[in-house]
């Protein structure tokens, strides 16, 4: 993921650098035998799903496999993700991908977003639909107050997702789940305009990473709404562009092709629930423990907790909420930094949390993880994961 070096490059062709590395990391497994991929993304260019095809058919996928695009914004790729396990289950298919793409330095000003109208609207009755519009940073701010989330709560959080990233960036934890991506870098001043020639340049680590930022730092950076506002660039998630993919199938379809040894991790369950759309920050609240509730499993029964960092906000009114500021001190939720400090590409961020996740539980032997997010317009997602 970045936000800086990739933001030349077009989504398919992010998407195409992951997809190519699934197939190198699994050689006895034929294309042929993946019957569908479901790609979440969000801000889509070509529909999405021409774009997405383009990147199959590039690496060498064969024509038979099929693709779609999956859009529940935050959580589209853990979307994707929950839709090929279903897929497996009742027989539809026995082997799929589930990924996500996302250039939000592209396409992150799409004006198919009618945000100028919202204030237009401000009146309106029906409330809730003009609030599906409204900028995240507005619910972002409405979770802090409504919820007593101060801004020095915020900082502290936001530091501590730097120094964890920092921290894990320094001794390799990523390297494992990340694939170096070769693209073309053009330099612009601070006014956007070109400086010198386009060049070649390989990306071998996320770049959203500050190693330097400081409490003291972050508390001088102005709130994006003004003077009462408590959220800033330094405690937001990052516009950056990325993609990520997961290989799924059947367990008796690995035995047959010899991949049990390449497992490492079980998808288990999924589920969304819905909130008012302009305090969407509070979604993993709702759904984690609705999720726990459906597979009788209690908080203490998971090793290790991705929750992505939309907003320090939400973050810390989730962390309260569930009872989980302990596990948080103690390294059981977002140990490596989250999305303040690595990024959240939206279509993309489900399944880069996955790998996380499950690299995550393998290099420290837990065996229960969970990864959920905030969605926009107002709901919240999570899934359960077992690693093997």
């Amino acid at each position: 993921m970045g936000r800086g070096q990739l933001k030349n490059a077009y989504p398919e062709e992010l998407l195409s650098v992951v997809l190519r590395a699934t197939l190198d990391a699994n050689p006895n497994l034929p294309p042929s035998k993946i019957e569908d991929v479901a790609v979440g993304v969000v801000l889509s260019e070509l529909g999405g799903s021409k774009a997405s095809r383009m990147a199959m058919n590039h690496v060498g996928f064969p024509n038979t496999t099929s693709l779609y695009t999956v859009n529940r914004a935050c959580s589209s790729s853990l979307q994707a993700l929950a839709n090929i396990a279903a897929q497996i289950r009742v027989d539809m298919i026995s082997v799929g991908i589930a990924a996500g793409m996302e250039s939000m330095t592209r396409n992150y000003a799409s004006k198919a977003i009618p945000v100028d109208r919202w204030p237009v609207l401000a009146e309106s009755p029906a409330k809730d639909a003009r609030d599906c519009i409204m900028p995240m940073l507005a619910t972002s701010e409405n979770v802090a107050k409504r919820y007593n989330v101060s801004r020095e709560e915020q900082d502290e959080f936001a530091f501590e997702s730097q120094r964890r990233a920092a921290k894990a960036q320094a001794e390799g934890l990523f390297n494992q789940e990340i694939v170096p991506v070769s693209t073309i870098f053009q330099e612009t001043d601070k006014q956007g305009k070109e400086i010198g020639e386009p060049k070649q340049i390989t990306v071998t680590k996320d770049d959203g990473i500050r190693p330097g930022v400081t409490l003291e730092g972050l508390a001088k950076l102005k709130p994006v709404y003004g003077e009462s506002g408590t959220s800033t660039a330094g405690n937001s998630s990052q516009v950056s562009d990325g993609a990520a993919a997961s290989l799924v199938m059947r367990r008796s379809t690995a035995t047959e092709l010899g991949l049990t040894s390449s497992i490492i991790g079980k998808f288990v369950a999924a589920t969304t629930v819905g909130c008012a759309p302009d305090e969407m920050g509070i979604g993993p609240a709702l759904a984690i423990p609705k999720l726990l509730g459906q597979l009788d499993l209690k908080s203490e029964d998971v090793d290790r907790w991705e929750i992505n960092e939309a907003f320090a906000s939400q973050s810390v009114y989730c962390l309260r909420e569930l009872g989980l500021k302990e596990a948080w001190a103690q390294g059981k939720v977002n140990p490596d930094g989250g999305a303040i400090a690595l990024g959240h590409p939206l279509g993309a961020t489900g399944a880069r949390m996955t790998a996380t996740l499950l690299h995550g539980l393998g290099r420290t032997g837990g065996q229960v993880g969970v990864v959920s997010m905030c969605v926009g317009t107002g709901m919240g997602m999570a899934g359960v994961f077992v690693r093997e």
